[in-house]
């Protein structure tokens, strides 16, 4: 299982840029490919079209929700790793990703490496 980050969704829409053929990949090989609803809201609070709204709708249709132990995970990573003002969004998207199983695909692998202590794996395009 794959979730995405806000940033390679938003990439991945970009016809042919890396994470497109990335994610066509992804597809092919049925790998399962999720986001959280975090890494949602932020990609919907845009600037985006309507119709790389919808679109992003029909790629990724798997959106998981936050839960009370992901609330309690993205803590956890947000003191193991410093309580860094401005990341705790970060923590909450891959809070989600580890209870998923799921590696996280994203376009701003620092933001996230301080977390592959507590057993995030990044995929880069």
């Amino acid at each position: 299982m794959i979730h995405l980050d806000t940033g390679f969704l938003i990439r991945a829409l970009v016809r042919n840029s890396p994470e497109d053929i990335k994610f066509r990949d992804w597809l092919r090989s049925n790998t399962p490919v999720g986001i959280s609803s975090i890494a949602w809201a932020e990609f919907l609070c845009g600037p985006v079209e309507k119709n790389d709204i919808a679109l992003a709708g029909r790629i990724v249709p798997d959106r998981q929700s936050f839960t009370d132990e992901d609330a309690a995970a993205a803590a956890r990573l947000f003191n193991i790793s410093g309580r860094r003002r401005g990341t705790f969004i970060d923590c909450m998207i891959a809070a989600v990703a580890l209870e998923a199983g799921a590696s996280l695909a994203t376009t701003n692998p620092e933001d996230f490496r301080r977390l592959e202590t507590a057993g995030l794996q990044l995929i880069t395009a």
